[in-house]
């Protein structure tokens, strides 16, 4: 079965059609830049963009890179601040002219992840981290979602912790891999303090040159990994959140321990 799913990003709205059965991408995903500023409505014509580009005419899972409860986003670190308390799923379903189901981005990812990635089979604490424009995050235990955790914000030397390790962060500071991996470390020790997880996977763009950093790091307990469907695990975690009954259930009921769909 095939369900579409958008990953909304603070560099790039990327989707396309999902195969559940494989987790992984039916098509070559289609990617607009995000626009600046982020509006709601700015945004939502880019998620229209995208979807019409595949002349997609079924329902539609789109990620927000911020806490999400029933639809409505809370939260807007890395785009407008019109974003707080909007109604995206009314927004984007009015916008694309069929059912939407919003949930957050990392989110999304860790359970795409969990399912079909470098998560699948595993017990104990998992966590993802998403590293891009800010820092996301999605926890489970026992193969069950915490949603909306956000831990891309905690305080690590009087810095939020985004603005310090993240992907932007590297590239904003123009940081070598060896300072950059430093900054990761200190954020993943001060984590795994609060968290002591068995495995922490390391997601956005950047997992795809794992290797120029992963092995960097050190001193961390947990065992560290890159997502193993990289950039594409919150299109993935997306048409799944689509594909169940109510994005506001996902954390109570769309993973399993085992790490398969409830």
């Amino acid at each position: 079965m095939n369900v579409f799913g958008v990953d909304i990003g603070g560099s790039g709205i990327k989707g396309a059609p999902v195969d559940l059965g494989r987790g992984d991408l039916a098509e070559a995903r289609h990617k607009v830049l995000t626009p600046h500023p982020a509006t709601p409505e700015a945004v939502a014509d880019g998620v229209r963009e995208v979807v019409e580009h595949f002349g997609w005419s079924g329902p539609v899972g789109v990620t927000f890179p911020g806490v999400v409860t029933d639809g409505t986003t809370r939260t807007a670190a890395n785009v407008d601040k019109d974003w707080i308390d909007r109604d995206a799923r009314r927004l984007l379903g009015d916008r694309l002219g069929r059912p939407v189901t919003v949930v957050n981005d990392a989110d999304a990812a860790g359970i795409a992840e969990m399912n079909f990635g470098a998560g699948r089979g595993r017990h104990g604490t998992v966590i993802l981290l998403t590293l891009g424009t800010g820092i996301g995050s999605a926890v489970f235990t026992d193969g069950r979602l915490v949603p909306n955790t956000e831990l891309g914000h905690l305080e690590l030397h009087g810095h939020e912790a985004e603005k310090r390790a993240s992907t932007k962060a590297k590239e904003d500071e123009d940081l070598s891999w060896h300072h950059w991996a430093k900054r990761v470390r200190k954020y993943l020790a001060h984590v795994e303090m609060l968290f002591s997880p068995e495995l922490f996977i390391i997601g956005g763009g950047v997992s795809r040159k794992a290797d120029k950093f992963l092995p960097l790091i050190e001193d961390i307990r947990a065992e560290i990994v890159p997502a193993r469907l990289q950039n594409n695990a919150g299109i993935v975690g997306a048409a799944m959140a689509a594909h169940s009954e109510s994005g506001a259930h996902i954390g109570a009921s769309a993973v399993t321990a085992e790490g398969g769909a409830a």
